[in-house]
């Protein structure tokens, strides 16, 4: 029980603005971290939910809704998976060799090529919201985004191949059990599509497939651009399927 709590905390301690107690990064409360991942992915859909409620209930307009809607997650998220994005957005306009992008990526310093992916991100994100604000019959896809996200970010760290024996996305690896995070994080991608697809049957079956679609176009980046995964890249992994869902329930 105990390993579990530790993982719990650890992981809405590290992905989520929420004050949890500080347990430190030990084999106990490292091993179970990432099968609860997915559950700040529920705290976002939750707040995206009732944020959307007020605003009906108030009669606030649709742009400000909207605003709010594309900057839940990242305010939820202390923008960790935003800066993943960033790093991400500076290796691949780089268009240099797979070591000077994993070099780019530890940089602290940020690009042009960051900045324009973050400001690209951020304005579909809240042109596809206002889309799906303006209709709202998918909107609960949109909810379950989050947890579908998260859901393939944390199977990607315990199941794809990195691309270095240091930093986060290893620290997560290295400690954890892999196969019951490799099982947790199938049950919360299934449970979410099953949500997405039971509450709104066409946009989320075309998200689901379209999710699915891109994890495996996410893994050949991986492989081919970078040697293998990074904690920036799962957060660049998080985020596009978080704005690829919410396209497809936003247009279908």
């Amino acid at each position: 029980m105990k390993p579990a709590l530790g993982g719990l905390a650890t992981a809405f301690s590290m992905y989520s603005i929420l004050p949890m107690p500080q347990l430190g990064w030990t084999s106990s409360t490292m091993k179970y971290a990432m099968c609860f991942f997915p559950l700040v992915g529920v705290l976002c859909g939750a707040a995206a939910w009732l944020w959307t409620w007020l605003c009906g209930v108030a009669s606030l307009g649709v742009v400000l809704q909207s605003a709010v809607l594309a900057l839940l997650p990242v305010i939820l998220s202390g923008g960790i998976h935003l800066d993943g994005l960033i790093d991400t957005g500076d290796a691949l306009g780089s268009h240099q060799s797979p070591e000077r992008r994993l070099e780019i990526l530890k940089d602290s310093h940020t690009g042009a090529f960051g900045v324009i992916f973050c400001a690209a991100y951020l304005l579909l994100s809240f042109g596809f919201a206002a889309q799906l604000s303006s209709g709202g019959a998918a909107f609960p896809v949109l909810c379950f985004s989050y947890v579908l996200s998260r859901g393939y970010a944390s199977f990607a760290i315990v199941s794809l191949r990195l691309a270095r024996s240091t930093g986060l996305a290893h620290a997560f690896a290295d400690g954890a059990s892999k196969k019951a995070v490799r099982a947790a994080s199938l049950l919360w991608i299934i449970a979410a599509m099953a949500g997405m697809i039971l509450l709104s049957p066409l946009a989320g079956t075309v998200a689901s497939a379209a999710a699915f679609l891109w994890f495996l176009i996410f893994r050949r980046i991986c492989y081919g651009k970078f040697g293998g995964l990074t904690g920036d890249l799962a957060g660049f992994l998080l985020c596009i399927t978080e704005l690829i869902v919410l396209a497809c329930a936003a247009v279908v």
